[in-house]
This record gives structure tokens, sequence and C-alpha cells, in this order.
């Protein structure tokens, strides 16, 4: 059986173990009834597997090592999380756990985020194993806890605690890229670009504080706790970044110029404006030109007639590699000398290069299954587990293959409602995933 053939059964399978991850422990799903599930698709092949709880009952990761060809070269470490974000039913075409394949696509929570690479991991470890194909290095497979929520149930534990489950990796694939995206070319044909991802913004979650004297809410209140923090929340909320190009995104811009023909000026102050003519992915490229701060959460009082004596908000911070510390003078120049901040969240930057023989690799293999394609280097907004990895001297990539529908919004699948993906994707994902894994 080829892993093209249960990729999809898979993928759905996958889908129906409602791993939701809302950051909180006590009404997280768990992770352990899926992982050990994989682990049992991974013996039924043939291989050993080990099973690890990181941190707290339920939370478990499975790893499965396949020994490459040649035992001097480092591993490569293939990785997909079994976590996901919560979702509502009501709010879905289909239920978001049932897995259905409906209209060519797999349905539901973790289709894109990424339960996708999970199930062509699972088809290609099983191929290989079968079919007794020993790659140009070892391969080691591991199935992870909690990254929506930043590891520390996952892989910031097992980083930690177990980093005898990566001896030898050296590099590493996982989420966010490796997906087409398809361009108009000034001649009328089309360009399609598989962006590699090599850079991710750091993570950082602050809580803002308020703090001022509490009394009875008729009275009048020059120093109000919630009027201090609602003002900061405010201005930090509103304010622009400075426009950053870094030598990811700068690469990217000149590739999709090159490509369709159409000049993209570095140089330009409007920069942002050309990246929203990209189109959706517009939105996910266009958030790697500038730090950002948004705030997301707002706690404050216990009654109505009460003037409370602190105010607290959390703000998600999305970093550029290089800039922690201008962004921290900037913050506290907006916040002013009334709100303490503090870092609740610390995940950093990562960014590599765009070369090498595991990039050639993934150009290799993408070629060979689709002939005429280019890939791109891109930077994520967001974060990965990469990040955790990172920490150990391996080299990260985000390359998890997908040919989409060129009308197909892929970034508002991202924890949105209707999350899915196409069968035809992950057919094709599967196919390059096994020519890359072979050649390595």
């Amino acid at each position: 059986m080829r892993p093209a053939d249960e990729v999809v059964d898979l993928v759905s399978a996958l889908i129906r173990f409602d791993t939701t991850n809302t950051g909180d422990p006590a009404t997280t799903a768990g992770e352990a009834e899926c992982a050990l599930w994989v682990a049992e698709q991974l013996r039924e092949a043939g291989y050993e597997t080990t099973y690890v709880e990181s941190g707290a009952p339920g939370r478990g990761n499975v790893f499965a090592r396949l020994p490459g060809a040649d035992p001097n070269r480092g591993a490569l470490l293939v990785h997909g999380h079994l976590d996901v974000v919560p979702a509502e039913a009501a709010d879905w075409s289909v239920h978001p756990f049932s897995g259905a394949v409906v209209d060519d696509y797999v349905w539901g929570r973790g289709a894109i985020d990424m339960k996708n690479m999970v199930g062509m991991m699972i088809a290609v470890a099983r191929h290989f194993k079968r079919e007794r194909i020993v790659p140009p290095r070892d391969l080691v497979f591991a199935f992870v806890a909690d990254e929506e929520a930043g590891g520390a149930y996952g892989c910031g534990w097992l980083v930690e605690n177990r980093p005898d489950l990566f001896d030898g990796v050296t590099e590493a694939v996982g989420e966010v890229g490796g997906f087409s995206l398809t361009l108009p070319r000034a001649d009328g044909s089309e360009a399609r670009l598989y962006l590699i991802e090599t850079a991710e913004k750091g993570m950082r979650w602050m809580r803002l504080t308020a703090r001022a004297r509490a009394g009875h809410g008729s009275f009048v209140h020059e120093d109000n706790a919630v009027t201090i923090l609602a003002a900061a929340v405010g201005r930090l909320g509103r304010h622009r970044f400075p426009l950053v190009l870094t030598d990811t995104v700068g690469a990217f811009l000149s590739a999709v110029a090159e490509e369709t023909g159409h000049a993209i000026d570095l140089e330009s102050p409007d920069l942002d404006t050309a990246v929203a003519k990209l189109g959706p992915i517009g939105r996910i490229v266009g958030a790697t030109l500038r730090d950002t701060a948004n705030p997301t959460m707002l706690a404050a009082g216990y009654k109505a007639n009460v003037i409370p004596a602190t105010a607290e908000a959390v703000v998600d911070c999305r970093v550029l590699p290089g800039r922690t510390a201008a962004f921290e003078r900037e913050v506290d120049e907006i916040l002013g000398p009334d709100v303490e901040r503090e870092w609740i969240t610390e995940l950093p930057s990562y960014e590599t290069t765009f070369d090498g023989d595991l990039v050639d690799a993934m150009n290799s293999a993408l070629l060979t299954v689709d002939p005429g394609s280019r890939i791109v280097p891109f930077m994520l907004s967001g974060g990965t587990d990469a990040k955790h990895f990172a920490r150990l001297g391996i080299r990260c990539f985000g390359f998890t293959p997908l040919r989409l529908p060129p009308e197909l919004d892929f970034a508002a699948l991202f924890h949105g409602v209707d999350e899915r993906v196409p069968v035809d994707s992950l057919i094709f994902g599967a196919e390059v995933l096994t020519e890359f894994l072979q050649n390595c």
C-alpha cells in the first residue's frame, strides 16, 4: 500500500480524536488516546515506539526512529503536534471532530493545523517499514503534545527533560510550510510557488497591570485603574510598529516579483499595499513586515459600584528576529509610567538560511511531483515547536507539502470555522514527503 492510498483515512481518523487544547490543563482534553493510537499504527508496521507523558497526565507524545544508510550523518526530525485549538460545533457546516470527507475535502479541527501532516507522517513511516526502504540518514518521527499553548507540556518539557529522544538530530521539518501559492504572471500564465518556512517571529505574551485607589462607584475619581489601563491598551493596540524588511521576507518578495513580472519596491514605505495584493496569503506575509502587539484579554472589578484597585490586560506580541530590545523600548514609551508589564510567555524568534542539502532535497521532491514549480523562503507570523527544537541546535524548516487550489483561502483555515484540507492535497503531500524522505 502506497502512502497516498491511506493518508486520507489516517487524517480522518486522527481528526475524530478530540485533542482540544484550551491552554488550561483543567479543561484540555489531552493527547494520550490519540498518541497511543498513533503508536499502534507504527507498531503494526514493525516500529519500536516510545510513549512519554510530558509534565502532566494525558499529555502524550510518541517517538519512533528509522535507521538510515549512513549512521555518521545527522538524523532528521520529522515532527507534528497532536493537539488542536477549540471548536464550537454549532458554528460549523460539519461536526468539527467528525473527520468527514465531503466535497473532496477532509473536514474537521486539525485538518490543516496539523493532523494533515501527522497523517502523512504515519503513512510514509509505515510505507518505509513495510517496503524495507532505508533512508539516507536516520529519521526520527515525533508526534507531540501542547503546541497550541506554547509547548510547556510538549516540546518545551521534552527538550528540557528528555533530550535523549533527539540524540544525533541536526535538522527538522514540520509545520507551517511547503504549501503552494499560485500567482498570475504578466504574460497570462501562472506561477506556482511553494513556501518553505525558514523563519518565525518571536512569541511574547505580556500582562499589563494598572493600580490605583479603590473606591465607591458614585464618587468622582481622578485616579481609576480601569481608565489608566484602557487608555494604555488603546494606545498600544492602535500603534503601528516600524516596517523592518528581514532577509527572509526580502527574499520571498524578490522571488514573487521575479516570477510574476510585477516589480515590488522593497524600499517603499507603502510595502504593505504591495503585499496585500498577494491575496489571502498577504495577511501572513504582511504580519512579518513589522512587530505586532494585539490586546486579547481584559479583566477588572468585581461589582458594578466598586472602583477596583487593579485592572489587567493580556497582549499577544509577535516580534521580528533581532528586534526584541527595540520592541521593548517602544512598548514602554507607549504604555507610560503608570502601567506595569511582565512577560508571561517568552518564545524567541527563529531564522535560518535558505540553502543546503536539505533545501535541495525539498526542491527536488517538489519538482519530481510538480514540475515547473519553485520553492521560496518565507517567515511565519505565528510560532511552532521549531522554537523549542532550535534550543538543541537543530536547524528547523516548515515543510508540510500541499498543492492547494488557487482559490482556497488557506490562511483563513488556521484555527478557523470549517477547517478542511483537500483530498488531492493530502495525496500530493504524501507523494512529496515520500520522495523527500527517500532522498534527504
